[in-house]
C-alpha cells in the first residue's frame, strides 16, 4: 500500500484533528513548531507535542528517519515530524542546529518573509542572497540530515542555496508564480535551480497561493500540478498543503508580525480581510486526502503517478534526507 504524507500543517491541534488525520489516510505530517520563537520558547512547543504524544498514542508519535512513516502505516498511526518556519530556534548559535536535530527537526527554514542572520525573505525588497552565517547553517544541516527549506525565501537566496548545499533541498509548501503570482509563489527559475539539484517541492491549498483564492476549482489545481510535472518531472513533487485548521486569526498576526514591527502586516491578506481565508470546499481537512487523489486520477495520473505524488515522493525524500551525511 503506498504512503500518504502531508508535508506542512499548521493546525490548531487536537484529539479531533488527530483522528482526521487518521480518516484522511495521512502516514506522515511535518508539523510547524516555530514561526518566530527563540530556543527556549520553542521547546516549550515540543513539550506541547510530548504531551500529546503520551496522551493520544494511538494515533500520533514522533517521527524522526523514513521508516517512522512505515511504522506509521503498519501500526495505522501518523508519524508527526518537526519543522521551523524561522532559523530563530538557533538564535545566533550554529550549535544548536545539531541539538534540534537531535530533538527532532527535521526541516528548518532559512528565513521567513524577511532578512534573516541567514537569507533574504521573499518580502524584502532586495535580496543579497546567503548570508556567511547562512552558508554555514546550510553545511552544518547537511552534516547532521536537517533538510534547507526556502518556502518563504527570496529568489536569489534560495537559488544560491540549491547550488551551494551538498544535499537536496526543499520548498515544502508552495506553487508556481506564473499559475498564481502571490509573493511566496516559486518563479522558474527558482524551482528550476531547486528540482534540478535534485530537491522537492510541495504544492500549498492556502487560499492566498491558490488561483482565485478560496474559489479555486480541484480540477484547476490538478491540472497546474499536471503542468508542473510535464515541465520538470514528477520525482520532485508532493503536497504540502499548509493547512492552518482551527486556528484563529490572532495566529496569523503572529505569523505575519512576530516582534519585529509594532505596526500591521496583513502579508497577502488585506486590511478588508485580515484574517485567515476560508479553505476550498474541497480541502477543508485532513479527510479530504482522498479526493485529492481522486482529482489527481481525474486529470490523468496513472495509480503510480498519484501514488508518488501523494506520498512516495516525500518518503524517498526523508529516506536521503534525515540522517548524517555519509
Amino acid at each position: 500500500m503506498s504512503h500518504r504524507i502531508d508535508c506542512l500543517q499548521y493546525a490548531n491541534w487536537s484529539p479531533e484533528i488527530f483522528r482526521q488525520m487518521r480518516e484522511g489516510g495521512l502516514d506522515a505530517v511535518h508539523v510547524t513548531i516555530a514561526y518566530h520563537e527563540t530556543f527556549r520558547e520553542t521547546v516549550l512547543n515540543v513539550e506541547c507535542w510530548n504531551r500529546w504524544f503520551e496522551d493520544h498514542p494511538d494515533l500520533i508519535f514522533q517521527g524522526f528517519t523514513g521508516d517512522d512513516v512505515r511504522r506509521a502505516q503498519a501500526e495505522g498511526r501518523t508519524a508527526i515530524f518537526f519543522g521551523a518556519q524561522n532559523p530563530s530556534p538557533i538564535e545566533d548559535d550554529i550549535g544548536l542546529v545539531e541539538i534540534w536535530h537531535r530533538l527532532g527537526l527535521r526541516f528548518m527554514q532559512l528565513s521567513y518573509n524577511n532578512q534573516s542572520l541567514l537569507a533574504a525573505g521573499c518580502y524584502e525588497a532586495e535580496d543579497p542572497g546567503l548570508t556567511r552565517m547562512g552558508r554555514e547553517v546550510i553545511a552544518e544541516m547537511n552534516r547532521v540530515g536537517m533538510v534547507v527549506d526556502m518556502s518563504h525565501s527570496a529568489d536569489r537566496s534560495t537559488i544560491e542555496a540549491a547550488a551551494l548545499s551538498t544535499r537536496p533541498i526543499a520548498i515544502t509548501h508552495a506553487n508556481p508564480h506564473d499559475w498564481h503570482p502571490a509573493l511566496r509563489n516559486k518563479r522558474d527559475a527558482v524551482i528550476r535551480a531547486v528540482t534540478e539539484a535534485g530537491g522537492m517541492m510541495g504544492f500549498s491549498l492556502y487560499p492566498h497561493h491558490l488561483k482565485a483564492g478560496s474559489d479555486c476549482s480541484l480540477a484547476d489545481f490538478c491540472a497546474m500540478i499536471a503542468r508542473m510535472v510535464e515541465t520538470y518531472g514528477i520525482a520532485h513533487f508532493g503536497i504540502g498543503s499548509d493547512l492552518c485548521q482551527n486556528q484563529p486569526d490572532r495566529v496569523v498576526e503572529w505569523m505575519r508580525t512576530g516582534r519585529w514591527t509594532k505596526g500591521v502586516d496583513y502579508g497577502e491578506g488585506s486590511a478588508s480581510a485580515p484574517g485567515f481565508p476560508p479553505q476550498p470546499s474541497w480541502f477543508a481537512d485532513n479527510r479530504d486526502f482522498p479526493g485529492l487523489a481522486q482529482g489527481l486520477r481525474e486529470i490523468g495520473f496513472d495509480r503510480t503517478e498519484v501514488d508518488a505524488l501523494m506520498g512516495e515522493n516525500w518518503l524517498r525524500f526523508f529516506d536521503d534526507s534525515f540522517g548524517p551525511a555519509r
